[in-house]
């Protein structure tokens, strides 16, 4: 099962988010020239979690009120 993924840690440049091993960012477990994942919060603000009205719509979605 994965870990619960925190929404605002309080020191998110110490840790790759790129998988539930959450590896120090200066030792990662991933292999020979891994880089680090940043987390959301570091990437699009503290609001991040709640984009989903500014997300675009899946294609489907869209094609389907094309369609209509």
């Amino acid at each position: 099962m994965a870990k619960k993924f925190p929404t605002n840690p309080s020191h998110p440049e110490r840790i790759c988010w790129g998988c539930d091993l959450y590896c120090p960012a200066k030792a990662l477990a991933c292999g020979n020239g891994a880089d680090r994942t940043m987390h959301p919060v570091e990437l699009f603000g503290e609001d991040w979690d709640r984009m989903e009205d500014r997300l675009d719509k899946p294609v489907r979605e869209v094609q389907q009120a094309q369609s209509n």
